[in-house]
């Protein structure tokens, strides 16, 4: 009589995880990104100055920075695990200039993120034009949290200073994040790190520059900010892509070295 084994004591083999596909990454990268620009830029349009400040209503840039925060700590932690989490043009050329990401999906990423950005604030102008007496052409007017120098500057800072603050503060959040994912870093904790140092960035920054570090975000409020926002883009794009192209470059001195 043959013995047969109780089907409790057989065990399946484990299987390796799937690859997310190109499609999913991509769509995770939208997602991700409309979420961040959703989350600062609702935050800087509809809280930050709320009813010019009566009550102690609004947040100001503290609110804004922790917004941009947040917002990168719940995108990194829902989509994340399927892209990878950038959500930004900049991190993802500092990422494969530092050999991390494949040159070979860096203009669909790059795509993605705009995309998810400009839904994000569409959906917010939509919200806006319902608002009462003339918020959204107020908002507008104001550059609809764009970002730049001298009428875009919170603190009125000229060309030479934003350009400087976005180079800087982009260099050392791309630092972050390469050293928050490098095989020495503490597992789980990225997300919290990327975010709680974008905080710290912007509240530096916002006076400046109105932090953009990003691209992506930049484009998404310039459409709806008016002729000087469009042509003061050209800085929210070129800066946080030198800082981030520095960082990546030069990312091996501080990760990478071993002893002899």
């Amino acid at each position: 009589m043959s013995e047969t084994v109780p089907p409790a004591t057989v065990s399946a083999a484990p299987t390796a995880p799937v690859a997310p596909t190109l499609g999913a990454r991509l769509a995770a990268e939208v997602a991700g990104t409309f979420v961040l620009v959703f989350g600062v830029i609702g935050t800087a349009i509809y809280a930050a100055g709320f009813s010019g400040g009566d009550g102690g209503l609004n947040v100001g840039f503290l609110g804004v920075a922790l917004a941009l925060g947040l917002s990168v700590v719940v995108s990194a932690y829902a989509f994340g695990p399927v892209s990878g989490g950038h959500f930004n043009p900049a991190v993802t050329l500092g990422l494969a200039i530092a050999g991390r990401f494949g040159w070979k999906d860096v203009v669909s990423y790059i795509v993605a993120q705009i995309v998810g950005g400009i839904i994000a604030t569409s959906l917010l102008v939509a919200i806006a034009a319902g608002a009462p007496d003339g918020f959204l052409a107020a908002a507008q007017k104001g550059g609809f949290a764009s970002t730049g120098w001298g009428e875009l500057s919170p603190g009125g800072f000229p060309l030479i200073s934003s350009l400087l603050i976005e180079i800087i503060t982009t260099a050392v959040f791309v630092y972050v994040i390469l050293g928050v994912t490098s095989s020495r870093a503490a597992d789980g904790f990225g997300p919290l790190a990327i975010g709680l140092t974008l905080t710290l960035l912007a509240l530096i920054t916002i006076p400046v520059s109105n932090a953009s570090f990003n691209p992506a975000r930049s484009i998404a409020t310039a459409i709806y900010g008016g002729p000087t926002a469009l042509g003061q883009l050209w800085l929210s794009i070129v800066a946080p892509i030198v800082g981030a192209l520095i960082a990546g470059a030069t990312s091996r001195l501080l990760f990478d070295r071993t002893k002899a």
